[in-house]
């Protein structure tokens, strides 16, 4: 079974009296432990594909599974259940909260699993160690790099050891000496049997994906890599 299946889905908003269709009948499968990136202009749906495979929102037809569920029918209980221990987010505009330290910033999704105080820092403490920031454990995002930042959320993204990591546009933002670093890291994690959908603009940062999907007016048209 894919880890990732899309039948005929389709999604559609409702803008004054008219339907504005915007994924128009995709179908798609992941396979555990792939390297996928989307690609295509803006506007042809991408980001509304991965909203709806991390749960953020509802297709209008069709299915979108993750592990044999279907994202579509679950309970918003269930849909919260599925986001926080099983898809890992990174985003562009990283999403850290400034006010905290990088170690909290990585606990913050194990508090929601009500995990053990020392397990959680433990865990952070290990994956900051991971993507480099041991040094920089209880500094605030605010003291970081773009690049340094977009390793504290990489971290946090792992924190609950999800089955789907979806980063969209996470070199989008960053100097290009830092996306090569976090297109490394990415690649690493991978490596290590991490299964990775990334929306990207730079085709250079495809260099390492398993598969580049590209999406044009609502559809998707595969390329080899």
């Amino acid at each position: 079974m894919p880890l990732v299946e899309v039948a005929e889905l389709e999604k559609s908003y409702r803008v004054g009296e008219m339907d504005v269709p915007v994924l128009r009948g995709i179908n798609l499968q992941i396979e555990e432990g792939e390297f996928v990136a989307l690609m295509g202009p803006s506007g042809c749906g991408k980001s509304t594909l991965m909203n709806i495979l991390g749960g953020l929102d509802r297709p209008s037809r069709g299915r979108a599974l993750l592990k044999g569920q279907d994202l579509g029918r679950l309970s918003d209980g269930d849909l919260a259940r599925i986001r926080r221990d099983e898809i890992g987010f990174v985003f562009q505009s990283f999403n850290l909260i400034g006010r905290i330290s990088n170690l909290r910033n990585v606990e913050l999704p194990m508090t929601l699993k009500e995990l053990p105080r020392e397990e959680r820092r433990d865990r952070a403490e290990e994956l900051l160690e991971a993507v480099g920031l041991g040094h920089r454990l209880n500094y605030s995002p605010t003291n970081l790099s773009g690049g340094e930042r977009q390793r504290v959320a990489i971290a946090r993204a792992l924190a609950n050891d999800p089955s789907l990591i979806l980063a969209d546009e996470p070199t989008g933002n960053l100097d290009q000496k830092s996306r090569r670093e976090i297109i490394e890291i990415m690649n690493e994690l991978n490596r290590d049997g991490r299964t990775i959908v990334m929306v990207t603009h730079d085709i250079e940062t495809t260099e390492y994906c398993s598969r580049v999907i590209w999406m044009i007016d609502g559809r998707v048209q595969e390329e080899p890599s």
